[in-house]
């Protein structure tokens, strides 16, 4: 690490501390050089794929936009918050183990119908009558034989 005051390259950590979050380490260091003291943090810096859209088009992930996909399913049906949060959580993990520079919108959208399958069945139907542009009665009878296991979201989780 060079020095901040006389750039110098030769720096020695003298303290380390990690966060109360776990998530960044303070460094105390001090310049061979000049004997001055100064402090960086480190954190782990992750990078979401891209998501490729149907069309060919590219664009940053955006959690933001699953959160108001999750919210516009879940319109008033009693989930509670901390269930969309946890949902999310799963898939960022999902995402970010595969360790893919891009992932395609309809394995995000899949991704997004099997949150929902486990946490309400209403709300399932609903994302996926848009997801899969439902043309028909036909569709929403396949959707909801579909649904014939009994998992719910509450009765899940023994992964967390």
């Amino acid at each position: 690490m060079k020095c901040p005051f006389c750039g110098d390259a030769d720096t020695q950590v003298i303290d380390s501390r990690v966060n109360d979050e776990g998530d960044s380490i303070r460094r105390r260091r001090k310049c061979v050089s000049c004997d001055k003291r100064f402090t960086t943090y480190e954190t782990a810096e992750l990078h979401m794929p891209q998501v490729v859209k149907q069309n060919g088009f590219r664009e940053d992930f955006n959690c933001e936009k699953l959160r108001v996909s999750f919210t516009r399913a879940l319109h008033k049906r009693p989930v509670p918050t901390e269930f969309i949060d946890r949902a999310l959580d799963h898939i960022v993990q999902k995402i970010l183990g595969l360790g893919e520079r891009e992932i395609s919108a309809r394995d995000l959208g899949e991704s997004v119908m099997h949150e929902l399958k486990m946490m309400d069945k209403v709300a399932y139907i609903r994302f996926a009558s848009v997801y899969r542009s439902f043309s028909d009665v036909d569709d929403f009878q396949d959707a909801i034989r579909d649904l014939d296991s009994p998992t719910h979201y509450t009765k899940r989780r023994s992964d967390d």
